[in-house]
Formats: C-alpha cells, structure tokens, sequence
C-alpha cells in the first residue's frame, strides 16, 4: 500500500514523550490497524459487486497520482540530507530495494508455478519502490525513521527508471512488457504528483501542516478504491486463483523482511538500519503495481498488488509489535 501515513516523529521527541504513549505513535497504531481494515473492505465491495466497481478502472491512475501528491506534501528537503551525510546506509537500502524483490518475486513464482499473468504480476510488486506505510512501521518498530523516509523517497524518485527496467527483465518472460510506456505512466502518476506536492509543501507550509491530518484518510480512501476496482476487474477469477495468490503475497512479503534484516546483517549495520531496512524491502508500492499491471498486463495481473496492499500493512503491523519488544543493543 501506498498510503500517506501519520508523519513519523523525531525518535528523540518519541522517547521524551516515554513511559507514556506520545500522540504520534497512537496515530501510527490506528493506521497500521484501521488502514487494513478498510482496503480489506475496500477488496470485500469490489468482490461482492464487481458490475459496480469495474467500470472504476480508469480511475486508477489519477487515484494513484493523488496518493502520491499526499506523499510529496508530506516531505521537506531535509528528508533528502541523509543522502549526504549517511549515504551507505542509504545507498544499501535502495539496493536492497530494487534486487531483493524483484529476485524473490520471481523465485515466489517459479517455486509456485503461477501462470503467466499472476507471475508477471507478482513480480511487478517486486519492482516497485518503497510504500509510504513502512515510514509508521519503522517509527513503531524501533527502527531508523529519517533512513526509513529517506529511503521511500529515494526509491520513488528512481522508480520511472528502475521498475520499468526490472519488469522488463523479469517480468517479460512471461508476458510482453512495454517498458517505455511504463516509465512515461510512472512519471506522470509518481514523479509529477510528488514534485508537485514537495512544490506545494515550501510554498504553502503552514497550510500544508494544517491538511497533514486528513492526508492519510484521503490516501487509504484512494487505495481502497483501486483495490476494490482491481478486484472487481479480476472477480470471477478469484476463487479459483485467490488462495494460491495469497501464498505467493504472504511468501514473498515475509522473504522481503527476512533477506532484508539479513542483507543489513552481512553488511554490518546497526540494528535500527537492519530493523528499518527489513521493513523497507518487504513493504511495497503495491498500489502502484496494481495499478500498472492492470494498465499494462491484465486484470489478473493486478490481483497480486491489491493483495499485497492489505497483507503487508497486517504483516508491518505484526512485524512492529514483535521488533518493538526486542531490546536493541548497543553498537560495538
């Protein structure tokens, strides 16, 4: 999922703010809880009444861009300073990204056999960037918040170069991939809407804090909808695909932790990076892929996305609780 989530305090503040809950991480509680809910009732509208809710395909792009100008307003430049002061970390993080994924979506597929269009799109979630919800995620789970953002940010900025690129690679194995066409789509849904939110956020700050709040019930609003019309778009096929496409969602998104917190482990980070950067590969845009599978692939296609836009953000949470009990000990 890709929605604008509550943004991540300073983790000083959050520890001032200790033995007492600060009022940040109580948002970032109700998302990663009430979030899901809604895209699952968003997928539950579009399977029960797909006649009402195909005919919202195109819609999915233009929502898509408006969850995307809610994440450019949430960013400030110095969200982009970590590049330069810390930039291994970063640097590691956005590899991890686009190589972790997109590998294991297709490892996910050929060990599960999946058709064409469903293995297609499993591992176009695979190459897209990071989702906006691991920045709560991290914050809750004790990890690098400013790396968390940093790296979001980065990989959605490389995403019109990368995602095609990756897909076509991966991806065109199994179905025809129009690589130019979607890096022009990710631009104008991705890149535009961000830089024009980031645009909007210097030169309307105070008016932009002000509209922080509702940012994330726009965004889950948005992807529940392309949830719901992906689903709609794919209904009849669900049945018979749904619960080997669940496997295939729950097993990739759950190697992502795992190969992520081990990447950060073998390339000695400390163990906030290595918390924050499990966190960042295996929570995708999925709302991204879904929406560019559909364009680009089929229906079909586009039921890994809208699948994974709910079990990552009930996996993050229970990732978060489980990070948030282990003591984190100090670097040598």
């Amino acid at each position: 999922m890709s929605t604008v989530g509550p943004t991540p305090p300073n983790e000083d503040d959050a520890a001032a703010a200790e033995p007492g809950i600060p009022a940040e991480e109580r948002s970032g509680r109700i998302a990663v809880t009430v979030f899901p809910i809604l895209i699952l009732a968003g997928a539950a509208l579009g399977f029960l009444l797909p006649e009402t809710f195909t005919g919202l395909a195109p819609a999915i792009n233009p929502l898509l861009g408006v969850i995307m100008f809610g994440m450019g307003l949430t960013l400030t430049p110095p969200d982009f300073k970590l590049v330069v002061r810390r930039p291994l970390p970063v640097l590691l993080g956005v590899v991890a990204q686009f190589s972790i994924m997109p590998l294991l979506g297709l490892a996910v597929s050929v060990l599960l056999g999946l058709d064409p269009e469903l293995a297609a799109g499993v591992i176009l979630v695979g190459c897209a960037p990071g989702g906006t919800a691991s920045n709560v995620v991290a914050f809750l789970a004790k990890g690098d918040t400013a790396l968390s953002v940093t790296m979001t940010s980065v990989s959605t900025l490389l995403a019109p170069l990368l995602t095609p690129v990756l897909a076509l690679w991966l991806a065109g194995q199994y179905m025809p991939v129009d690589g130019v066409g979607m890096a022009i789509t990710i631009v104008q849904i991705v890149l535009l809407p961000v830089g024009l939110g980031l645009a909007v956020r210097l030169l309307l700050p105070r008016l932009t804090v002000r509209a922080l709040p509702v940012l994330p019930w726009i965004s889950v609003t948005a992807i529940a909808v392309v949830v719901a019309a992906v689903v709609a778009g794919s209904a009849d096929r669900i049945i018979e695909a749904g619960l080997l496409v669940l496997a295939a969602v729950v097993l990739h998104n759950c190697l992502g932790y795992a190969v992520g917190y081990g990447f950060a482990a073998l390339t000695r980070q400390p163990e906030r990076v290595r918390r924050t950067m499990s966190i960042e590969v295996g929570m995708q845009n999925s709302g991204l892929a879904a929406g560019l599978a559909d364009a680009y692939f089929s229906p079909l296609a586009a039921l890994p996305g809208a699948v994974f836009s709910v079990w990552h953000n009930v996996s993050g949470s229970i990732v978060a609780a489980v990070l948030r009990r282990r003591a984190i000990e100090p670097p040598d």
